[in-house]
C-alpha cells in the first residue's frame, strides 16, 4: 500500500496536472482581446476534435457510442456539460479582465463547497473540525464581500459550478475519457455554429487576429485535455487525500500569477480574508490526512 500511496508516477502526474491548471492564466492572458465566449467555443471545439482523435487512435470509440446510447447517462452528461461550460466562461472572462486573484479564491474554497454539498444533498455528517473549516470559509467570504462592497461572485460562481460539476459526474458514474468526450460532443454543435457565425460576420479571432492568437485558440484544446488525462492518472495511483492536498497547487499558482505577473491588488486587508480561507483549508486537509492514515492503519491491522 505504501508503494501505491507514494507512487512517483502518480505524484508527477498530479503535480503536473494542477501546475498546468495553475499556470493557465499565463496561457489565457494573451487572449484578452478575444471575447470570452469565443475562447470557450474554441476550447470546446478543439478539445472535442483532440479527444475523438485520441479515442479513435486507441480504438475506444465503442465506449463513446455506448455512452451515447444511454439516455439517462446522456441527460446527466448534458447537465455536467452545461456546468463545466459555465465554469470555463466565468474563468476565462475573469482571467482576461484582471480578476485572476478572484479565480484563485474560487478554487481555494471549492473543496469546502464540496463538503457543504455533501451535507446538504447527501445528508453527510461532519465532525467539529470540518464544521470549523466551513465556518471559517464562510466568515472569509463574508469579510471579503464587506471589504469589496459586493459578494465575491467570481469566486462563488467558480466554486459552486465546479463542485456541482464534480457532484453530477460522481452521481452518473462514467469514466473520465468517454465522459469528457461526450460532454464536448454535446456542446460541439453550438460552439461550431457560433464560431462559423463569427467568421462569416468578420469577428472571428481565428482568421483576424494573427497566427499567434490562432495557435493559442487551437492549442486550447490540448491544454484542456492533457491535464485531465494527467489528473485521471493521478487519481488512479494516489489516495484521494493526497490528490486533495495536491489540488491546492492550482489556486496557489493562480494567485502568484495574478499578484506577481499581472500586478493585481492584494492589499493586507484582502490578504487577511485569504488567510482565513487558508486556515480553513489547513484544518480540512489535516482532518482528511488523519482519516486516511487511520483507515490505512485499520486495513494494515486487518
Amino acid at each position: 500500500m505504501t508503494a501505491v500511496r507514494l507512487s512517483p508516477r502518480g505524484l508527477a502526474a498530479g503535480t503536473a496536472a494542477f501546475s498546468i491548471w495553475g499556470l493557465f492564466p499565463v496561457y489565457l492572458h494573451p487572449l484578452s482581446a478575444v471575447p470570452a465566449i469565443q475562447v470557450i467555443a474554441h476550447r470546446v471545439t478543439w478539445s472535442c476534435v483532440l479527444l475523438l482523435a485520441w479515442m479513435l487512435l486507441r480504438r475506444e470509440l465503442p465506449r463513446l457510442t455506448a455512452t451515447l446510447a444511454r439516455p439517462r447517462l446522456l441527460a446527466g452528461l448534458a447537465t455536467s456539460a452545461c456546468l463545466i461550460s459555465c465554469n470555463w466562461l466565468v474563468y476565462v472572462w475573469s482571467v482576461t479582465h484582471a480578476h485572476i486573484v478572484d479565480t484563485s479564491l474560487g478554487y481555494y474554497i471549492n473543496p469546502l463547497v464540496n463538503v457543504l454539498l455533501g451535507v446538504l444533498v447527501l445528508r453527510e455528517r461532519l465532525n467539529p473540525l470540518q464544521w470549523t473549516a466551513i465556518a471559517l470559509a464562510a466568515l472569509a467570504v463574508a469579510y471579503l464581500a464587506l471589504l469589496a462592497g459586493r459578494p465575491p461572485w467570481i469566486a462563488l460562481a467558480l466554486a459552486f459550478s465546479f463542485s456541482l460539476y464534480g457532484f453530477v459526474r460522481k452521481v452518473i458514474s462514467v469514466e473520465a475519457l468517454p465522459g469528457l468526450a461526450t460532454e464536448t460532443l454535446l456542446l460541439l454543435p453550438l460552439a461550431a455554429a457560433y464560431l462559423l457565425w463569427c467568421e462569416v460576420a468578420g469577428s472571428g479571432a481565428l482568421t483576424t487576429s494573427g497566427p499567434a492568437i490562432a495557435a493559442l485558440l487551437v492549442g486550447s484544446g490540448l491544454v484542456t485535455a492533457v491535464p485531465l488525462f494527467l489528473f485521471a492518472t493521478a487519481a488512479r495511483l494516489l489516495p484521494y487525500s493526497t490528490v486533495g492536498v495536491l489540488q491546492y497547487i492550482a489556486p496557489s499558482l493562480q494567485l502568484v500569477c495574478g499578484v506577481l505577473f499581472y500586478h493585481e491588488s492584494f492589499a493586507p486587508a484582502r490578504a487577511a480574508g485569504f488567510g482565513l480561507v487558508w486556515v480553513a483549508l489547513a484544518l480540512y486537509a489535516a482532518d482528511g490526512l488523519w482519516r486516511a492514515r487511520r483507515a490505512a492503519r485499520g486495513v494494515s491491522h486487518a
